[in-house]
């Protein structure tokens, strides 16, 4: 007979993702639906707009990636009107890009998506020496693992467990038969997790120098940038340079070696090494280093050319085609089923809510709850198609592209942590590889960041501009569109202009494709299709669904915003497109 599992929340920030699961008698996930809560509504606040405020409003989508939507923002803009940004602002952008991109993936493995891997609870029974000793078996340096440095961190969650206050650490599923690591294993990793606190702090900092502050940056501007005394000024440059320094030592002493730690502990558990998901990748060129060159290089590969890659026999990257992306609603909470391309995209909401039925609950028990319409709409996201086909975006995607494009930078970093660790390629295919992707796309960019740095300051010394002139002709029509990789995967805004003000707006964020629903074909999106085949251990516990969906870094703010699933109205605002008080 089989049963219901439904995981809401399932995020441990932007919490409005759920995700059910029904299993077979043998625990085995046989379908799987992602569901996003809220609605977006950003799109809509937009219309009627000056454009230049575009990405002052986007980045509110999130909270988190706000730099992420502003930037996207403000180059969708400038891709309509032909701007061509100076290069000191072209690079004034990337090095806070690095500054979001060290602090996001670092918050994630440690604080959002490291508790899947590591036990707490066992690294207070852990051998603080003999864990410092063990330390030095992934890297020549370790931070924060002196025996000193391990005993206090026990002593801190210690503290907690006493005070029966666990915070962070509440609500898991500790002792569970998937973790892998030893207590002298956990015991290092909770105490990078809470070294990684103190490190975000420098991370936001980093941003803040050429952003003013963080969250929601404001140096940004159609043209170019607005930081002109900061890239004047020495001591912030140096500031920056410092901090910078700060965030990669950690990354190449800390989340580095604890991958590679996870790696081996988690090389021989099934839950881990399946849940790829769908095998089609697709990322996009980011971080502009010089006048020339880009970080990471754009390609779409499918499930044929990702086997053979991983195999050894012949496979291509394809270019993206623009005109081949679609998003549609048959199974989403809007009035427009039909796929269309984002430039004619629609948000015109139309909420079907849930049933009851029975489900599995904390006590391994049947229990009454509502569920999804299976046949029906059952999320807030789209299902965003290629060519008619869902494809998975974010860091394993990134990687294993530029691995296959032969990116220097990339296949240095991807061919040592093998070596490392031992796994062969085929283990990137999978949550694991998920995971290591995200590190690996890390480490690549804390060893390339300086150059970035380098040639701003070459550059600053010959050119002094930081923003392009222009003009918006209000007789004419306008459209363009950001495209590039940020912390989640592919992002894209698709903007049309009309009498001076934006006609339609649209963002396809990395958590739409992802966390896709089913499509008018019935194909599934990332997470679902990653779950199907996974054996469950303990269907009270379902630490193996948890893991795998926290794999892909899911934030569902970008995808979705606010409601009342009554119809009520919770608050009520004036907004004057002309920018005047009102």
């Amino acid at each position: 007979m089989s049963k219901r599992i439904v995981v809401d929340p399932i995020t441990r920030i932007e919490g409005h993702l759920r995700v059910e699961v029904v299993v077979d008698d043998n625990n085995v996930v046989t379908e799987a639906y992602s569901s996003a809560t809220l609605w977006r509504g950003i799109e809509t606040i937009l219309k009627g707009r000056d454009p230049r405020d575009a990405g002052f409003m986007t980045q509110r989508i999130c909270g988190v990636c706000t730099y992420s939507h502003y930037k996207a923002g403000i180059q969708a803009v400038e891709d309509a009107l032909g701007i061509e940004p100076p290069l000191n602002a072209k690079l004034t952008r990337t090095l806070m890009n690095v500054a979001l991109f060290l602090h996001d993936h670092t918050v994630h493995f440690y604080h959002l998506h490291g508790l899947d891997w590591v036990d707490v609870v066992s690294a207070l029974k852990a051998d603080p020496h003999k864990a410092a000793a063990e330390a030095f078996q992934y890297t020549d340096a370790p931070i924060a693992c002196g025996a000193d440095d391990l005993v206090a961190a026990q002593k801190r969650v210690a503290e907690f467990v006493k005070r029966g206050h666990l915070g962070p650490f509440a609500n898991a599923y500790w002792g569970h038969s998937t973790y892998k690591l030893t207590p002298e294993q956990n015991l290092i990793a909770l105490s990078h997790y809470l070294k990684a606190l103190e490190l975000q702090r420098v991370a936001a900092q980093m941003m803040a120098i050429f952003g003013a502050k963080q969250p929601h940056p404001q140096s940004l501007t159609v043209g170019g940038v607005t930081c002109i005394m900061d890239l004047e000024s020495p001591a912030r440059l140096g500031e920056y340079m410092t901090k910078f320094k700060e965030m990669a030592d950690f990354v190449n002493r800390a989340y580095y070696p604890d991958v590679v730690m996870a790696g081996k502990a988690y090389a021989g558990e099934m839950s881990v090494n399946a849940g790829l998901g769908i095998p089609n990748l697709f990322t996009y060129k980011e971080f502009q280093i010089n006048s020339k060159e880009y970080l990471f290089d754009s390609g779409v590969m499918f499930g044929e050319d990702v086997i053979n890659l991983v195999s050894g026999k012949p496979f291509k990257v394809h270019p993206l085609d623009e005109s081949k992306i679609t998003e549609e609603a048959t199974r989403a909470w809007y009035k427009d089923d039909a796929p269309l391309h984002p430039y004619d995209g629609k948000q015109n909401p139309h909420y079907t809510g849930f049933k009851e039925a029975q489900t599995v609950n904390g006590k391994g028990e049947l229990a009454p709850t509502q569920v999804i319409h299976e046949d029906g709409k059952y999320s807030w996201i789209k299902a965003p198609r290629y060519d008619g086909k869902p494809l998975q975006v974010g860091p394993l995607a990134n990687i294993v592209v530029n691995y296959a494009l032969g990116n220097k930078r990339v296949v240095k970093v991807v061919d040592q942590f093998l070596k490392d660790t031992g796994l062969p390629i085929t283990a990137v295919a999978s949550t694991l590889g998920r995971t290591a992707c995200r590190m690996l796309e890390t480490k690549v960019i804390a060893d390339n960041g300086l150059e970035v740095f380098n040639a701003l300051i070459q550059n600053l010394k010959v050119d002094s501009s930081t923003c392009a002139t222009y003009k918006i002709d209000k007789n004419k029509e306008y459209k363009g569109r950001y495209i590039g990789n940020v912390p989640r995967g592919v992002l894209s805004h698709w903007v049309k202009i009309k009498d001076g003000a934006i006609e339609n707006y649209q963002a396809v964020v990395p958590s739409t494709w992802n966390a896709s629903p089913k499509d008018a074909k019935g194909a599934r999106g990332p997470y679902e299709e990653s779950l199907v085949g996974l054996k469950i251990a303990d269907l009270s516990q379902p630490l193996e669904i948890i893991r795998i969906i926290h794999s892909f870094d899911p934030c569902i703010a970008c995808a979705v915003h606010v409601m009342d699933t009554k119809g009520n109205e919770m608050s009520s605002y004036k907004v004057n497109p002309s920018g005047s008080s009102c």
